[in-house]
């Protein structure tokens, strides 16, 4: 059957979501791997695996546009490169899997990319092979997977609220009445404890009773952050939701007030929650009591961006026009109704004319960086897949990280 490709490469995991074009406008998921990328001395790349120091590649997808490249063993890399060879291997394995190619293919990136960083990841990606390509905005991927199922009126504005493990973002868009969405506002956390944070303040909850040099788990304590009922047992310590409600409280209220800052005047419809962080529903109960509308969440929030990028390449190939407005009228769903999910309109195809020069930089006198000629076109052909791959951890599964 027919079908389009949206790919999500997060600080941590990479999320991968098809629709079909030939079926409902929903999209599913296809595939999870860890954000990484692990050089071999045979000189090929295996993903999803924590390897050597050296010789493994992470967090790259937030840094494209740094001139500082990654080492792996002899080669060097740009942030870039990495990412579009991890959408690469991402494309292979799921061709590999429905036995054919994609019709389009939409990536992720964040909004506060210019047409630079845009350019360097577009080039990047054309450069391994991979074509028919749109990216798109996470907070419009956000959106746009909210509108599949709720009819977003023109006028309308979203704010998407976005935490994952490692990255914090809040963002405002607006309905256009071609069914398309503008970014209004947009702001990068930087000062702001996110996912990872949060399983440290836990992990500190446990060992203010076990000891200080008490070995906590962070995967137990990750999976209890977001499974909090009354209380969690971690390492055999007890710990109650009051108690870690109240240790991240000054963290919560922080993330929120910038939030509530980053909407300025604006009086969106509904707050859109992303990122597996979001599953705290202490994030929800503090949103919801700072802002005048419904807070909406996913049951698995850290997939809503990859599954509406795969919406806004459905809607490149028919073309927002073709799909009927969603029965259902009303965006204003709380939180913790698990049973409701959520998602944008066309997103423009790439136009090399878009993409400008780099922003001129203050003159400084270093001499320049000799680095070897990259290997693109044999790391591209050593991560196309031919079929599934055991050595790689891709298998998709409701696992417990926070994705972005």
């Amino acid at each position: 059957m027919p079908y389009v490709l949206g790919v999500d490469v997060g600080t941590t995991r990479t999320t991968a979501a098809v629709c079909r074009l030939d079926g409902g406008a929903d999209a599913e998921i296809a595939l999870v791997v860890a954000s990484s990328l692990q050089l071999t001395e045979a000189g090929t790349f295996s993903v999803g695996e924590r390897g050597v120091p050296g010789w493994t590649a992470t967090g790259f997808a937030r840094r494209v546009g740094d001139a500082v490249p990654f080492s792996l063993g002899p080669e060097t890399c740009p942030a870039e490169e990495l990412t579009a060879l991890l959408v690469l291997w991402v494309v292979g394995e799921v061709v590999a899997r429905e036995g054919e190619q994609p019709r389009h293919i939409a990536v992720t990136h964040p909004a506060g990319w210019g047409p630079y960083r845009r350019g360097l990841l577009f080039t990047a990606l054309r450069a391994v092979g991979v074509h028919d390509v749109t990216l798109v905005p996470e907070p419009f991927a956000a959106a746009e997977n909210h509108a599949v199922r709720a009819r977003v009126l023109p006028g309308a504005t979203l704010a998407v609220f976005s935490l994952g493990s490692h990255a914090f973002s809040a963002s405002v868009v607006k309905r256009t009445q071609n069914r398309t969405f503008d970014l209004l506002n947009h702001v990068e956390g930087v000062d702001h404890h996110t996912g990872a944070d949060f399983d440290d303040l836990l992990a500190d909850l446990v060992r203010g009773r076990l000891g200080k040099d008490a070995l906590v788990s962070a995967v137990e304590c990750e999976a209890a952050k977001r499974a909090f009922g009354p209380s969690v047992v971690v390492s055999g310590v007890e710990v109650g939701r009051d108690e870690f409600v109240e240790e991240i409280r000054p963290s919560v209220d922080h993330l929120v007030s910038t939030f509530v800052r980053a909407l300025g005047p604006a009086q969106p419809d509904a707050v859109l929650l992303v990122g597996g962080a979001c599953r705290m529903t202490a994030v929800g109960d503090a949103l919801s009591a700072s802002v005048d509308c419904r807070v909406l969440g996913e049951a698995a929030p850290e997939h809503s961006v990859a599954k509406g990028a795969a919406v806004a390449a459905r809607l490149v190939v028919v073309g927002p026009d073709s799909e009927p407005e969603p029965l259902e009228t009303s965006v204003l769903v709380h939180t913790r109704e698990a049973s409701l999910r959520f998602p944008v309109g066309e997103i423009a195809g790439p136009d090399d004319d878009d993409f400008s020069a780099p922003p001129p930089r203050p003159p400084v006198d270093v001499p320049p960086l000799e680095l070897p000629v990259r290997k693109v076109k044999r790391m591209a052909d050593a991560l196309k897949p031919a079929g599934r791959r055991s050595s790689s951890r891709s298998d998709f599964r409701d696992d417990d990280e926070d994705g972005r």
